[in-house]
């Protein structure tokens, strides 16, 4: 029976007010009695956080609301708490306004009507009812996607950027073709994952070298531990495989029967949108220049808001829109990220209020007291903690170095070999990225996937992206920790 697409009804208002009266019950109690409920506080900040996203609270407030009830709860009061939210903002400020350029530099790109092209050849290769055409149409999406993802994180560096402006043309196609938007948010999130993971050029540079082998050397010093660059990718690649299988189970297994959308008027107006460009040889070579040119910038300067700011500038004064769209190209690409921007300033002071309590540390400790001698359950136990904690801050970037002072020397204690250190390092700080609310994988997933407002960010990107990103990869992590 194929699947049927209906929009989620307004949530009752007797359930509103059961999820508030809940929220305030726990913060109230953690005001009146701090550190009463016997529940670590990250476990009940995480937790609470997971269950307001799935109840449809706006992730926003569910990252205060969760944030406060944690701090409260570890014995901080009501102004510190708010005051560790407040003080790691300007951290995610700086990532959101990254994330505002190359939002701007991802419509500029967009201008030069390759993505349009793009649309249109595909609708036009849809005349064809033909059902071995129409797979042969949607095998294609799919390999575009995933080829799309790899060069967004190595080679052309506008990460989720390219999301919301690749996918809502696309939109009518995916409906004619009764393509399961959830395996399109797995392919995206499984793709965007593996090659920052995997592949050491873009953000896989700064993840593999700058963050991970850096924290593992900086920690493995006093363990006489050196690992080497090309060390690093090899540790990666079993884990990675386990997100690829989890790709591919969610293509043939989970979510290939159709699915049935409405071809609303939104997502008419996004194919509509693309029917009067017209590419010129010029504007391809300058678009080819602006992407060389961000690439250098960004690894010279070390800087993907400098680099993306060349790029746009270089489309700009290249013709690829009028001189003065300046500020109507700049303020697209800035409405269209400022809600992930946001999130993730958020984030920052969610995770700001996770270090403030002071509870992770002891969090992952108990969990190694837990371990014992017994390798096989340091492995699965290391996997599920970082996953958790993961989950919370919504940055595996960000993990690393909360998790490396203490994950090396166990890994090392409990006589795992140096890649098998890294591996559980790197997955256990990856794990979560793909799968939590608050991470950009799925917030940019959702971006373009909802754009006509039937494709819901927790039940149809989260949940997705989290079963199939995460699972392969604790099994495959695991698997590498025992062989390497």
């Amino acid at each position: 029976m194929n699947e049927k697409f209906t929009n989620v009804p307004n949530t009752p208002p007797f359930k509103v007010i059961g999820i508030a009266f809940v929220v305030c019950l726990i913060l109230g109690f953690g005001i009146l009695n701090p550190g009463s409920l016997p529940i670590n506080s990250v476990v009940l900040a995480i937790g609470l956080m997971i269950f307001l996203c799935v109840a449809r609270v706006p992730v926003t407030i569910a990252l205060i609301a969760s944030a406060l009830a944690g701090g409260l709860h570890s014995g901080l009061s009501t102004q510190e708490a708010i005051a560790a939210i407040n003080d790691n903002l300007l951290v995610g400020s700086q990532v959101g306004m990254t994330y505002i350029m190359v939002g701007a530099l991802a419509v500029a790109l967009a201008r030069s009507g390759v993505l349009d092209l793009l649309a249109r050849k595909l609708v036009s290769m849809l005349g064809n009812e033909d059902t071995h055409h129409q797979n042969k149409v949607k095998w294609l999406l799919y390999g575009v996607f995933m080829v799309a993802s790899i060069l967004s994180q190595n080679a052309v560096p506008v990460h989720i950027a390219f999301i919301p402006v690749m996918i809502p043309p696309l939109l009518v196609i995916f409906n004619k073709l009764r393509i399961d938007r959830r395996a399109i948010a797995c392919i995206l999130a499984c793709s965007i994952s593996s090659s920052y993971l995997l592949l050491p050029t873009g953000f896989g540079a700064i993840f593999l070298n700058e963050i991970l082998l850096a924290n593992v050397n900086d920690v493995g010093s006093a363990y006489d531990l050196a690992v080497t660059a090309d060390m690093v990718p090899k540790a990666m690649f079993l884990p990675v495989m386990g997100i690829l299988a989890g790709m591919l189970v969610a293509i043939f297994f989970s979510y290939r029967k159709p699915r049935d959308y409405t071809t609303n008027e939104a997502a008419q107006q996004h194919l509509d949108n693309t029917k009067d460009t017209v590419l010129k040889p010029f504007q391809l070579v300058m678009t080819l220049i602006a992407i060389a040119v961000t690439l250098v910038f960004q690894i010279t300067f070390d800087s993907l808001l400098v680099g993306a700011m060349i790029g746009f500038m270089i489309l700009s004064i290249s013709g690829i829109f009028r001189w003065d769209q300046q500020d109507d190209v700049f303020t697209e690409g800035m409405r269209m990220m400022v809600q992930i921007a946001v999130i993730i300033t958020i984030a920052s002071g969610f995770a700001g209020v996770l270090e403030a309590t002071g509870e992770i540390k002891p969090l992952v400790q108990a969990s190694a007291e837990m371990i014992g001698d017994h390798k096989a359950l340091a492995a699965a136990i290391m996997l599920i903690v970082g996953l958790f904690i993961t989950i919370g801050f919504g940055d595996s970037f960000a993990s690393v170095p909360i998790l490396a002072p203490i994950y090396i020397p166990l890994a090392l204690t409990l006589g795992f070999s140096p890649m098998a250190a890294v591996a559980l390092l790197g997955a256990s700080a990856a794990l979560g990225d793909a799968g939590s609310p608050a991470s950009t994988i799925t917030l940019g997933a959702t971006s373009g996937l909802n754009a006509d407002g039937q494709h819901d960010h927790v039940r149809d990107s989260v949940i997705p992206t989290f079963m199939h990103a995460n699972f392969g990869m604790v099994i495959f992590a695991w698997v590498a920790a025992m062989i390497l």
